[in-house]
């Protein structure tokens, strides 16, 4: 059977554009509002006694607590299931053209496993939402690991994707420091201070999960040295990494701002972010 050209593909791909667009676009949002209900979570932890530091599983089980959280959730959850089509596209079909260089590799790869973590995201919003179990024990990146070192060769596999985590966290640093994201935007359907609270959002949000990502990475890279998949750490365990350093108050108050800054960042995007064949 022959295999489907490239045109073909890029057709098919075009078949299904409105509802990947609009599927992905939805999960944006999802993603920017567990985003800044981790951030608000960190900056009471950093300002008092009226919270701990937690991931986005952590995040979800405070969302369950608001009024109307079960609609919340089922918002985030289906919401999710767009954003890791999104990301398995990207990784898979390459819409954005990263390219098959190191670089694009990196990149497409950091979709992937991005995909992976946020399906189970995904799953526990829904169980949370459902009333059928909690949304899990808040650390993903420990059962990745786990499974991954019953792998041959997987103390290496650990290592590589704690060295994609580190990379494409830099990259996230990178780009908000230099402020490449703006490229990404329909800027031209936006006025002048949307412009502005993109900018200001994607630079500082970018900056502080790039910073967070890499710290996870780290935890993966130490995981693999110590054959522990107890040292895995997600973003609640990097949160409280920093929360323990000297100055670690003001240091968890200003990554916290910077992952609300983030929240509305991904809420932008799902406004206004350019999505080839999506």
């Amino acid at each position: 059977m022959n295999s489907p050209s490239t045109a073909e593909v890029r057709n098919k791909m075009r078949d299904m554009k409105p509802w990947v667009r609009r599927f992905g676009r939805f999960g944006y949002v999802a993603k920017g509002l567990v985003y800044g209900m981790v951030g608000v979570l960190a900056a009471l932890a950093a300002f008092g006694p009226k919270g701990d530091t937690t991931g986005t599983s952590g995040a979800l089980q405070s969302i369950a607590n608001l009024p109307f959280g079960e609609v919340a959730l089922w918002f985030i959850g289906i919401g999710l299931i767009g954003y890791i089509l999104w990301d398995f596209i990207k990784a898979i079909k390459d819409p954005e053209n990263e390219g098959t260089d190191a670089k694009g590799l990196v990149k497409r790869t950091g979709y992937f496993i991005s995909g992976l973590i946020y399906a189970n995201l995904a799953f526990g919003a829904i169980k949370l939402a459902s009333n059928t179990g909690s949304a899990g024990g808040g650390n993903s990146e420990k059962t990745i690991s786990a499974k991954l070192m019953e792998q041959p060769f997987g103390v290496w596999l650990v290592g590589i994707v704690g060295a994609i985590i580190i990379g494409y966290g830099l990259y996230e640093l990178y780009s908000g420091a230099k402020e490449k994201f703006m490229s990404k935007f329909k800027t031209y359907e936006m006025n002048a201070k949307e412009r502005k609270i993109a900018r200001l959002s994607g630079k500082a949000g970018l900056i502080a999960r790039g910073i967070v990502l890499s710290m996870v990475g780290f935890f993966f890279i130490r995981t693999a040295y110590t054959h522990n998949p107890d040292e895995s750490k997600g973003l609640g365990g990097a949160l409280t990494e920093l929360a323990n350093q000297p100055f670690g108050q003001v240091l968890l108050a200003i990554v916290a701002g910077g992952l609300i800054l983030y929240g509305i960042y991904q809420i932008i995007r799902g406004r206004y972010q350019h999505m080839n064949y999506g």
